[in-house]
């Protein structure tokens, strides 16, 4: 299963509230059931990240595949923007959500409630790729891997 991998999922590896089942997703990750992509902004993030959350994507990264972004990516993510999934102050959001549509990932996963993993949030990124030529991206949590 082809993954994208926000950001926040890294952080919640450490996190007392979330790292109950994002250990396991990233044992799925060692183990070879799901194949994690990120993108370059993902990279970027987490140059500001504390030391230990950059030390466990170094940790990952030979099983990493890294995207790159690209005006299509931009395009996608301002046109989430004009239909309102997000407003201008997540950009960064609707950049992770278009570059997992566009490479077709079968599912992003966030920890990012509020932008993100949100019915309301999901229903208006489908709705614009359905209008604009594009698959419907599914978004779930690390905790729907569990097995």
């Amino acid at each position: 299963m082809r993954v994208y991998i926000d950001t926040s999922v890294f952080g919640g590896y450490f996190e007392p509230e979330f790292e109950v089942w994002t250990r396991p997703f990233f044992k799925s990750i060692r183990k070879n059931v799901i194949s994690p992509i990120v993108s370059e902004l993902t990279v970027n993030e987490l140059e500001e990240a504390p030391d230990r959350v950059r030390h466990l994507f170094k940790e990952h990264i030979p099983k990493i595949k890294i995207v790159q972004l690209g005006d299509e990516v931009y395009h996608l993510a301002n046109l989430y923007i004009k239909e309102k999934a997000v407003t201008p102050k997540s950009y960064d959001d609707a950049v992770h959500i278009a570059v997992a549509t566009i490479i077709k990932a079968d599912v992003i996963v966030s920890w990012n409630f509020k932008h993100i993993v949100n019915v309301n949030r999901i229903r208006s990124y489908n709705s614009a790729n359905l209008k604009y030529g594009y698959s419907v991206i599914d978004i779930r949590t690390p905790l729907e891997f569990i097995s």
